[in-house]
């Protein structure tokens, strides 16, 4: 990974000569994975806890459709925003490379 200036990027923020640079994108983050059997599937209720396979301090993947694009650290945003989750990236793959 690149060290880069928080909020720099090597990419224009704004590259109004690609046509696509508007078009929105959905970003999935993954923070973990359970792998229950069915009949324990079946026995959840409200109030249940389904273990994952991470712990609350790892790092979440983020992914555009099946393709894993970076991974960061969940926050929680503070001020008025107070309460909503963000990540911060700690890792960014080379769209051509991918993240190894």
């Amino acid at each position: 990974m690149k060290d880069e200036t928080p909020g720099q990027s090597e990419r224009p923020a704004n590259d109004l000569s690609n046509p696509f640079s508007s078009v929105p994108i959905e970003i999935t983050i993954s923070v973990g994975k359970a792998r229950p059997l069915i009949r324990d599937l079946l026995k959840l209720g409200k109030d249940a806890v389904l273990p994952l396979d991470r712990r609350v301090d790892d790092a979440v993947e983020l992914y555009v459709g099946e393709r894993l694009i970076a991974r960061g650290q969940l926050e929680e945003l503070d001020g008025d925003q107070q309460g909503q989750l963000a990540v911060r990236l700690t890792e960014v793959a080379n769209l051509q490379d991918g993240l190894g």
